[in-house]
């Protein structure tokens, strides 16, 4: 098995207020690996990262058969497996791509559990690729970090859970654009993430990052950082990558330049 893991996809627009497929993106190269995995004429499974909301699962829909027109991918099949039609993943060893969308970690999670995805990735072979919710959900043990008011003060709510073991790296997506963020009167970082990465550590990527692993290799791509025990720390930068060790998130000494 392949495995992309992104913070964000991309392969959409929003034109007066309305979302339109485009081009996946090229920033650090991403748009060259997936077409480096890529099989002519894929048959592709998304699995929903909200599966009760149909609305946005068939304009994901609609939007990935567009983007991977527009990047020169070609289909064959494309199907989104949500709560409408879970009996569909039994087509699961036909599909050559797993898409796992984005959204809210723990729901998605509790629907992976339902279909019993993890057991059928064990005989399964061909590409997964993942963006956000989906990223995080990859990890052996996930880190299901609050995200929703309520959660981060809710003494009930489960911040490590089981997730499919595709990696054992937790991704904290969206960085640049939630390093700021407030969280029932917190700070998601300083105050929530920090206390959450002690004996942990939890890889922050920026939009336009992602971790690709193959043949258990693990390259990360972009601006990315390490959080662990309460300090964040710098581990790579746009146009550039890292090895890294098996141990989740200890980055290789050295940085290359793409």
């Amino acid at each position: 098995m392949k495995a992309i893991l992104t913070s964000i996809l991309g392969g959409q627009k929003i034109t007066d207020g309305k979302r339109f497929p485009d081009k996946l993106p090229e920033t650090n190269g991403l748009l060259k690996i997936v077409r480096a995995f890529w099989k002519d004429d894929s048959k592709i499974m998304v699995i929903s990262g909200s599966p009760g909301y149909y609305d946005k699962n068939d304009s994901v829909l609609f939007c990935l058969k567009g983007a991977f027109s527009l990047s020169d991918l070609s289909v064959s099949e494309i199907l989104m497996c949500d709560e409408r039609n879970k009996e569909i993943i039994e087509r699961l060893p036909e599909m050559d791509v797993l898409i796992l969308a984005g959204g809210h970690v723990p729901t998605q999670n509790s629907f992976m559990k339902a279909i019993r995805l993890k057991e059928r990735l064990q005989a399964w072979d061909g590409l997964v690729i993942a963006w956000s919710a989906g990223s995080m959900n990859c990890a052996e043990t996930v880190y299901a970090g609050p995200e929703l008011p309520g959660e981060a003060i809710d003494p009930d709510y489960q911040r490590w859970i089981s997730g499919l073991g595709i990696t054992k790296i937790n991704i904290f997506p969206h960085f640049e654009a939630l390093k700021d963020e407030m969280l029932d009167g917190m700070r998601l970082i300083e105050d929530i993430t920090f206390s959450d990465s002690m004996e942990h550590e939890i890889i922050a990527l920026n939009n336009g990052s992602y971790i690709v692993s193959e043949n258990g290799v693990e390259t990360l791509y972009g601006e990315a950082y390490s959080i662990k025990n309460g300090e964040l720390r710098l581990i790579c930068e746009d146009e550039k990558y890292i090895q890294l060790r098996e141990s989740a998130g200890l980055a290789d000494s050295l940085t290359r330049s793409m």
